[in-house]
């Protein structure tokens, strides 16, 4: 007992060394604009700022709520597993761990379903959600279905692993994250998104012309581009990269084509662009591989910690499924930490893309008049909370953008 408890500070340095190095070894090396000083009253009225600032303080207050029911719900069931219930399906063990997976996923679905309720009410009330109450309904339900798959395989692996590894199980672990990763970038696009929204490709056109002229352009591969339907649950405009190989695609949003004028869709498809030509989704998984074995090494000793009436630290015995909710409490721990460190090069890569897409389009004016419109179309406070914004955020603020283009528009 005291070699487990001797090694937790051990991982929590590791885990704290593992995630600052990959940090800074994966940062972008140029690209990155200075942001000029830039005031938010400058770029929106009172009334714009008012409405975002009321919107986000409250659904923050709700999403900091329902990080604090799941975690609350899940050391819960870690410190007071119903043994009773697992006792059921103990005699076999991985059919065992798979149910308290999905059981742990449906549990904090539900605790967390009339906050999220009320965030979703919210939204419509802003004119920024679309859907009615019986269409969320379906995508929370089509949601939780799918989490709940995906948690009884964890489930199931998790505990495998842990019986057969038992004291090193943290490595093995580690695989099977970046494995995963690797997977559900791959696989996402093609098997999971199509379920909640219609992907169409960008038929001929002068928007295609557009972004096979700018991939020409900037030498990128752009694979496909796509059209989805996102009207169908929000006002909102957004457009992403995601997919390896075959599946590698650039999405833009149905309202960012309908409603932004031609010239702001181009600074949105250079954004994007620039994220392929600097390889930013492998980008992304080469930082999980680097950082995986450290955070896994560290989710063991909390699970051990956490879990120790139920035999997890004790190599003499084969942990049964009482034990995997306090693994599930422990990864959860350490993906919150590590996903806090992982904004912080999320926000270095999509100030490059910045730069990338100012370079490209050399439309700083554009580029000012996007990040405005998709702030109030978005409901978007152009400038959070500093705290808030370094453990969540994964772009960087709007006004900061807006600097961007300030400042290399000024430099010219």
């Amino acid at each position: 007992m005291e070699a487990h408890r001797s090694r937790l500070p051990l991982a929590v340095l590791a885990a704290v060394v593992a995630a600052g190095a990959s940090t800074w070894l994966l940062r972008p090396r140029s690209g990155i604009i200075e942001p000029a000083p830039v005031a938010a009253t400058a770029y929106f009225s009172n009334a714009q700022l008012e409405r975002a600032h009321d919107y986000r303080r409250t659904q923050r207050l709700l999403g900091v709520g329902g990080l604090v029911v799941s975690g609350g719900t899940l050391a819960l069931l870690a410190g007071r597993p119903p043994r009773r219930l697992l006792a059921r399906v103990s005699r076999r063990p991985l059919l065992g761990g798979a149910a308290a997976g999905a059981g742990i996923s449906l549990v904090l679905v539900a605790v967390g379903l009339p906050l999220s309720a009320v965030a979703h009410q919210r939204s419509v009330d802003v004119g920024l959600s679309t859907q009615g109450w019986g269409d969320w309904l379906g995508d929370v339900g089509k949601a939780a279905g799918i989490e709940a798959v995906f948690a009884a395989g964890g489930g199931a692996l998790g505990l495998g692993l842990a019986r057969r590894f038992r004291r090193n199980w943290w490595a093995p672990t580690a695989l099977c994250v970046v494995a995963v990763g690797v997977a559900s970038l791959w696989l996402f696009p093609v098997v999971i998104d199509p379920i909640f929204n219609r992907f169409e490709k960008l038929p001929p056109g002068p928007l295609r012309s557009e972004v096979l002229s700018l991939a020409d352009g900037a030498g990128v591969d752009v694979g496909e581009v796509y059209r989805v339907d996102a009207s169908r649950r929000t006002t909102g405009a957004n457009a992403y990269v995601n997919g390896l190989g075959h599946t590698k695609r650039v999405v833009l949003y149905d309202t960012l084509i309908d409603d932004f004028p031609d010239d702001q869709v181009r600074s949105v498809v250079a954004h994007e662009l620039g994220h392929q030509k600097h390889r930013d989704l492998y980008r992304g998984l080469v930082w999980l591989a680097l950082v995986a074995p450290a955070g896994t090494f560290l989710a063991q000793g909390l699970a051990e910690r956490i879990g120790r009436r139920e035999g997890l630290a004790d190599p003499a015995r084969r942990p049964g499924p009482s034990v995997v909710p306090a693994i599930a409490l422990s990864l959860a721990l350490v993906s919150f930490a590590l996903g806090s460190a992982s904004n912080v090069l999320s926000r270095k890569v999509e100030a490059s893309a910045d730069g990338f897409a100012l370079q490209l389009t050399r439309d700083p004016a554009a580029q000012i008049a996007l990040e405005r419109r998709l702030a109030v179309t978005n409901v978007a406070d152009p400038d959070p909370p500093p705290l808030l914004h370094a453990l969540f955020g994964t772009h960087p603020t709007t006004v900061q953008r807006i600097g961007f283009a300030e400042a290399w528009a000024r430099e010219r």
